[in-house]
């Protein structure tokens, strides 16, 4: 008889632990009974009727997850390697835990579907130059495809795009001869202004024959500062047709 209490009591000690649960804040607990949806409960203490009963846990914090790398072929043909970061959570226990078989690998597997499916509606430019664009457009269509299974997706974020060795040269190449040209329109437009001082300056100067001499004598100190042995002293035409003009 007394061995038939101390199994009663094993038994009632291990049904009272079976029964008792607790969950912390971030927990929900998706209950069901005899395999019908009940209800949700949590946090804090629990009782759950052992073999009637059953509880499924869910956890409510965001799950940060990384996109494998994928393939993307974009709309102007150029091959990329891609990959981001996906910020998700469960709003809903109830359908997270009926509606889909495993919320996780499901976000997962669609966020890469999406991925490739957006960016390769996109050329390379507007990979690289709209990233915030490309990441709100696929949060977008990813919180609305994964409501149905109780995920809210907060954020996308495309980490890497990565270019295959021979493309990276052709832009290279292509950022060099924009360079170039850029150098050679600056070079060109220096030189078309430079003229134009030159050609005002020659007509102010044959306006005013005084300024002539004094630019020479100018120039003639400057040439003595140097200590030059040798000076070239230009004349003007005018004054050596009037000296042989006196000679006649």
């Amino acid at each position: 008889m007394e061995a038939f209490f101390i199994f009663l009591l094993v038994i009632g000690v291990a049904f009272l632990f079976a029964a008792i649960n607790v969950l912390r804040e971030y927990e929900r607990s998706v209950v069901f009974f005899l395999g019908k949806y009940q209800t949700i409960k949590g946090p804090g203490l629990i009782i759950i009727i052992p073999i009637i009963q059953q509880m499924v846990k869910v956890d409510l914090r965001t799950v940060v997850f990384d996109v494998p790398t994928q393939d993307v072929i974009s709309r102007d043909n150029v091959s990329v390697k891609v990959n981001a970061v996906l910020y998700f959570r469960v709003v809903d226990p109830e359908k997270a835990i009926i509606n889909v078989e495993n919320y996780f690998e499901a976000t997962n597997q669609l966020a890469q579907t999406t991925l490739r499916s957006i960016l390769g509606q996109h050329e390379l430019d507007e990979m690289l130059a709209s990233r915030e664009q490309l990441n709100l457009g696929i949060q977008k269509i990813l919180d609305e495809q994964t409501d149905g299974w109780g995920i809210k997706v907060t954020n996308v974020e495309i980490k890497h795009v990565d270019l295959d060795e021979s493309m990276i040269r052709a832009m290279a190449k292509q950022a060099e001869a924009e360079r170039e040209r850029r150098s050679k329109v600056i070079h060109a437009l220096g030189e078309f202004e430079a003229s134009e001082q030159l050609v005002a300056a020659a007509k102010k100067l044959e306006e005013s024959p005084q300024a002539i001499q004094l630019r020479y004598m100018q120039t003639l100190t400057e040439i003595s500062g140097e200590g030059n042995s040798t000076i070239v002293f230009p004349l003007p035409v005018d004054l050596i047709s009037s000296f042989l003009k006196k000679d006649k």
